[in-house]
């Protein structure tokens, strides 16, 4: 792992190479060098084509290990829930209180009263939560929570639609687009994949031709020069629909595709022209709705329907809506009417990532440690409204408690038609509760006195730890062996470990194997963390030496042409099949027909949303929030970074329109607010951002003031704690107001 010559002083500084993904939506390859055990400076890749190069992010590295308000020793709370008062303890008193109480409360109440809290963190195989829920799952079981905080609309559409989440194209295939629509996509900021800006810059200089569809005139919007269509939050499923109607008054669309590869097209063809409702879905019907001129949306139309070949990405931002499934379901459409799927250059149009596990098919690693079954979750009947799984998969499938409403059920319990009543809180590489909706209601659910236990696993003393009662600190990834995957094209990164754990920390494998001995859990980790990380990468063609894979860092496995998502599938049908009952692209579902749910229809339709202009709250409170994630966070990660922050101030976006009639100037401090809460917040103005939407990204860490103001810029003080019907986050269905402050 290390490159060190023979005879060389251990004082000499040394380069180790390592991956980086940190839930960042990229992956990039690091060369850290070390000198006397300390990271002195890190480089990114330098090597052969392409190169996977780190964003400003993961630049700041070697910051967030080093940084001075890192937790280094295991903390028991002294004071109030959330003040912040901890007082340093010893690893074995931690455990020895975290199992006890694990004892205490499942004895007492039943596992189904502890709820476990997991998300992304640093992306490895190994050193994840899944390592925590197997230790829960093996002494008794707990509560898991479902719905993926990305990108839930997405899966749901692509589960119903496809009958796979595999539906994206390697990022080198946007070469052969002549047409690329950025519809809610802003990889320059966000990355969602490593080098995702590079070829999208590449197929500039080809002669692509961009439009951006978007609130807001993004950083990738500029880079590629697009045309900027501005479009109200929560209302792309309306144009995207427009845009059919277009095709099919025109006759524009591919008639043969649609016979040949999808089911169910002739009732949507019905309800956009009006024959089943009676209203035609035309883009002046559109135009109202969405604030897209009818005559912008007519041309994009013809545009996507004439120019060959063309790829539409979905970003993930428009399905965090109300009804987010909708809009992924309603692009798909649009990809399969102008023959694009599967088609070099062509994309199918449901969503920007890819795959179970960010990976492509052609990508295969092997098992890591094995899942057992949850004994609470088991014997629960099926969820109403969600697919369980795809080809085995479950990330964020198992569950009875959907992610926004966990405040609710720690506060209702049974009395709210809940499975149980929650007692204690199990938190990992997640930041609870300031990514959840409504954080007022969560820090009321957290201080009440239902929950009788919290123990956080974290390296920062973030808004999830203040409300802890134990607080066991972990690694960073510079800190601990992990694998990992990189998805532009294909990278298998090796996540080193660089130096010893700073301080006390330990990584997950640790903790957990420490925590199923005082739970008196046999057998929990057979292996060590390296022999179950060999065993990851022996289940990889492209890794055929592991220790070399090692000391390189990863693996850029060679394809002689792009992977194009359900190529197979168009060029030879009869042979292979899309996964889906029917074998065939579904624009009629009939899984989704038989949740027999109203707000999730059969069809894509557009469903107008909560708190949308229409909505008499708006009255009260007249902008629609927008909740964008900016290139110096990755999610909440970085938050604390001074580097970072000096690159990019949590501000609240603003038309100059808006703020005129506010007497709001650039820098102001205002107040950002609706019933749940209220942030105050500097003002950035801007003609970047349509009217009537505010911009307030997401992940700044809640900071509330004495009068329980937050005065970070946290978004989630805003949004309401409802999923969209499949399950999706609504982070950009929320009405506020704007004033100085």
């Amino acid at each position: 792992m290390v490159a060190v010559t023979k005879g060389q002083p251990e004082s000499q500084e040394k380069a180790i190479y390592a991956t980086h993904c940190s839930h960042c939506g990229g992956t990039c390859l690091f060369k850290v060098y070390v000198k006397d055990g300390v990271i002195t400076r890190l480089e990114t890749d330098d090597g052969e084509e392409p190169q996977y190069r780190a964003c400003a992010r993961g630049r700041a590295s070697r910051q967030r290990v080093y940084a001075p308000d890192r937790i280094l020793y295991p903390l028991k709370r002294t004071g109030a829930r959330g003040e912040g008062k901890f007082e340093r303890i010893s690893w074995d008193e931690a455990l020895d209180t975290v199992a006890r109480e694990i004892k205490r409360v499942k004895e007492t109440y039943g596992p189904a009263s502890i709820i476990f809290k997991r998300s992304g963190g640093d992306l490895g195989r190994l050193q994840t939560g899944h390592t925590h829920l197997r230790l829960l799952r093996m002494a008794g079981g707990c509560s898991e929570v479902w719905g993926i905080h990305s990108f839930e609309g997405a899966v749901f559409a692509q589960i119903g639609t496809f009958g796979t989440v595999d539906t994206t194209s390697t990022r080198d295939d946007l070469l052969n687009s002549k047409l690329i629509i950025l519809w809610g996509w802003n990889p320059t900021d966000t990355v969602l994949f490593t080098n995702t800006s590079w070829y999208l810059s590449q197929a500039k200089e080809r002669g692509a031709k961009f439009v951006s569809i978007d609130p807001r005139y993004t950083s990738t919007a500029s880079l590629c020069d697009s045309r900027w269509l501005s479009i109200r939050p929560g209302t792309d499923t309306a144009m995207a629909i427009a845009m059919a109607y277009v095709m099919l008054k025109e006759n524009l669309y591919d008639r043969k595709f649609i016979d040949t590869y999808t089911i169910g097209f002739d009732r949507f063809k019905d309800y956009v022209m009006g024959k089943e409702d009676g209203v035609p879905k035309t883009p002046q019907w559109a135009e109202v709705i969405t604030g897209v001129p009818a005559a912008a949306i007519e041309g994009l139309a013809r545009e996507y329907a004439t120019i060959k070949p063309a790829a539409l990405i979905s970003g993930i931002g428009p399905g965090r809506t109300a009804r987010g499934e909708q809009f992924h379901r309603a692009t798909a459409v649009l990809a399969a009417m102008t023959g694009n799927i599967g088609r070099p250059g062509g994309d199918a149009g449901v969503s920007a990532f890819t795959g179970a596990s960010g990976a492509y098919p052609y990508m295969k690693l092997g098992a890591g440690m094995p899942m057992p079954p949850n004994p609470v979750e088991a014997a629960a009947p099926p969820r109403k409204n969600a697919f369980p799984s795809w080809g085995g998969y479950t990330l964020g499938r198992i569950g009875h408690i959907h992610q926004t409403k966990v405040a609710d059920a720690i506060l209702k319990g049974k009395a709210g038609g809940y499975p149980a009543d929650y007692k204690m809180l199990y938190v990992v590489n997640n930041n609870f509760p300031n990514q959840y909706f409504d954080i007022n209601k969560h820090v009321s659910a957290l201080k009440s006195k239902n929950l009788e236990f919290i123990v956080v696993c974290e390296q920062f003393m973030t808004p999830a730890a203040r409300f802890a009662d134990i607080v066991l600190p972990t690694t960073t990834s510079l800190e601990r062996d992990d694998i990992c995957i990189g998805p532009t094209v294909g990278f298998y990164g090796f996540m080193a470990k660089t130096i010893e754990p700073v301080g006390e920390s330990r990584s997950h494998l640790e903790i957990c194997v420490a925590l199923a001995e005082k739970l008196g859990v046999p057998n929990f980790s057979e292996k060590t963390g390296d022999e179950w990380l060999k065993q990851v990468a022996a289940g990889s063609p492209d890794i055929p030496d592991y220790e070399a894979f090692k000391k390189a860092g990863g693996v850029k496995p060679r394809v002689p042409e792009p992977y194009v998502a359900f190529r197979k599938q168009i060029e030879d049908p009869q042979n292979n099949p899309f996964p889906t009952p029917s074998g065939k692209i579904e624009i009629y579902c009939q899984r989704i027909a038989d949740m027999n749910d109203p707000l999730i229809p059969p069809i894509p339709k557009y469903i107008e949303s909560w708190e949308g202009p229409n909505d008499p709250l708006a009255r009260k409170y007249p902008l629609q929030l927008l909740t964008t994630h900016i290139w110096r966070r990755a999610h909440t990660q970085y938050d604390n970074i001074p580097w970072l922050r000096e690159l990019e101030p949590q501000t609240v976006h603003i038309n100059s329109s808006d703020a005129k009639a506010r007497g709001i100037k650039n820098g102001d401090m205002v107040r950002v607010f609706n019933d749940r809460g209220v942030t105050i917040i500097p003002a950035k103005v801007s003609d970047r951002i349509m009217p009537g939407v505010a911009d307030v990204p997401q992940g700044a860490w809640y900071a509330p003031d004495k009068d329980g103001v937050d005065r970070a810029g946290s978004c989630n003080v805003l949004t309401r704690d409802e999923p969209s019907p499949g399950g999706s986050y609504t982070t950009n269905t929320s009405l506020v107001q704007v004033e100085k402050a």
